[in-house]
């Protein structure tokens, strides 16, 4: 099977069938970022848009250099190259989905996360740790030993579940503007990268309460330091991700279910109360509730293994997604 990375395929002409499917694909992944603890790109993965996001993503970022920087063709000709690879019929209603899911359950979902806290993690935890499987089913041939994959997935959920664990942390009260730039360019990659919350990565560096309030003030400055990071973090990392999905694929997908793994810290349906409303408390045995929240883990677990087998379906050949044979 030849090499199908989003970096260097072509975008096959997408039926306007799949527009509804598409909308609602978008509308999880929305809701996906509505919850601490759940990244987007886990639902991206799961419903078997990852790939073609970051294809899409891609392009756009290359038009916006190309504009900026010109390149062989000019810069007006090579931007519009670059978009006519965007796959457009995908990545707009996937990206309204999102906005949708923002607009109309934003609340819904802060009601059931802080009223039923128990349960709400119970049914994320077992959606997360099923949709471990995804990456893993996407594994190319292996080309390097395999202490060497061990190594990444442990690595990687080590690394998740320390940041996560960090996330009760001291509040920054007035960061310096250098602090929140990189802060959110860092953040934002969440929402590309599957297993990463970007609400907890802002929690562990102490900027999660400041920047709501800072959103809740309407402090300007602030917020337009915060967007033109995570503008520069987005258009940065989506092209690194493709490159490294191209080049590194093994190796990227065995980071992904690690953090993906680490993330279930945050979804350990019994915790203590942390110090404030947001940030994860200290693991503790089951206590009342447990037989809900252990009926919900099930039913998230059986939930995104059916969307598995569905992906799986609908795909040409769904066993050998990442036949690529570089590490």
């Amino acid at each position: 099977m030849t090499d199908t990375s989003p970096a260097t395929t072509a975008h096959p002409s997408r039926t306007r069938l799949l527009l509804p499917l598409d909308l609602l694909r978008g509308f999880l992944i929305g809701m996906a970022e509505l919850i601490p603890g759940v990244s987007g790109g886990t639902v991206a993965l799961v419903t078997g848009l990852y790939e073609q996001l970051i294809g899409s993503a891609s392009h756009v970022v290359s038009a916006a250099k190309t504009l900026v920087v010109g390149g062989d063709h000019g810069r007006v000709r090579g931007a519009v190259t670059e978009l006519r690879r965007t796959d457009w019929w995908l990545l707009v209603p996937v990206m309204v989905g999102m906005g949708l899911a923002v607009v109309t359950m934003a609340g819904v979902m802060s009601s059931f996360v802080t009223g039923s806290p128990e349960h709400a993690r119970g049914l994320f935890l077992g959606m997360v740790a099923m949709s471990v499987l995804v990456p893993l089913r996407m594994l190319p041939q292996r080309r390097h030993p395999a202490v060497v994959d061990g190594l990444l997935v442990v690595g990687a959920a080590v690394l998740a579940w320390t940041l996560i664990g960090l996330a009760g942390g001291q509040t920054i009260a007035e960061p310096p503007l250098i602090l929140v730039f990189g802060a959110a360019a860092v953040a934002i990659c969440a929402l590309v990268v599957p297993g990463v919350s970007g609400s907890f990565f802002l929690l562990a560096v102490g900027l999660y309460t400041t920047t709501l309030d800072a959103v809740d003030s309407r402090d300007l400055a602030y917020i337009a330091v915060f967007a033109l990071g995570a503008m520069t973090g987005l258009a940065s990392f989506v092209q690194l991700l493709s490159w490294l999905l191209d080049r590194h694929r093994r190796s990227t997908l065995l980071v992904m279910s690690g953090l993906m793994i680490g993330s279930l810290r945050a979804l350990w349906p019994w915790q203590e109360s942390a110090g404030d409303d947001h940030g994860p408390g200290a693991l503790v045995a089951p206590y009342d509730p447990v037989l809900m929240p252990t009926l919900l883990a099930l039913l998230g677990a059986a939930i995104v293994a059916v969307l598995i087998v569905v992906e799986a379906r609908s795909s040409d050949d769904p066993g050998d997604d990442g036949a690529v044979t570089r590490d």
